[in-house]
């Protein structure tokens, strides 16, 4: 899906400013041939959940979990603050360009997940967390 699936709840139910600035962003990538294809926006509480347990599995601990997947208590996701592109071609182009729309990657970790920070366009993307572990907001 991209920026523009209204019709998916992943994209339909983003932060209608987050939802702006990625629209913005990605016609001005489209002019370097570059789609935003969008892996996962929007997340419900219960598949929040689900991909924490799952992470839990895959990485034998949820301490260690945490530096992938946050809980639905604290994910950006289930807010519908953050979204997760695909396609290298897009993060690259955001790394070069987000500020300019207030899209900045916020995990060192993570290249393909971007917040909206309105006061990038005028002072540049906030100094990255190591991981979400490192992040104020993810603590319970």
């Amino acid at each position: 899906m991209t920026v523009f699936d209204d019709a998916l709840p992943a994209v339909a139910r983003l932060d209608p400013d987050l939802l702006s600035a990625l629209r913005r962003a990605a016609t001005a990538a489209a002019d370097d041939s570059v789609t935003f294809y969008v892996n996962t926006g929007w997340r419900s509480s219960a598949y929040q959940d689900q991909l924490l347990r799952e992470a839990v599995s895959k990485y034998g601990s949820r301490e260690e979990a945490a530096r992938w997947v946050a809980t639905a208590d604290t994910s950006p996701h289930v807010s519908g603050d953050a979204v997760d592109l695909g396609q290298s071609d897009a993060t690259a182009w955001l790394s070069g360009h987000g500020a300019e729309y207030g899209l900045c990657q916020i995990y060192r970790n993570e290249p393909w997940h971007y917040e909206l920070r309105p006061e990038a366009v005028d002072d540049g993307c906030p100094k990255m967390f190591a991981d979400p572990t490192q992040d104020p907001r993810m603590q319970p």
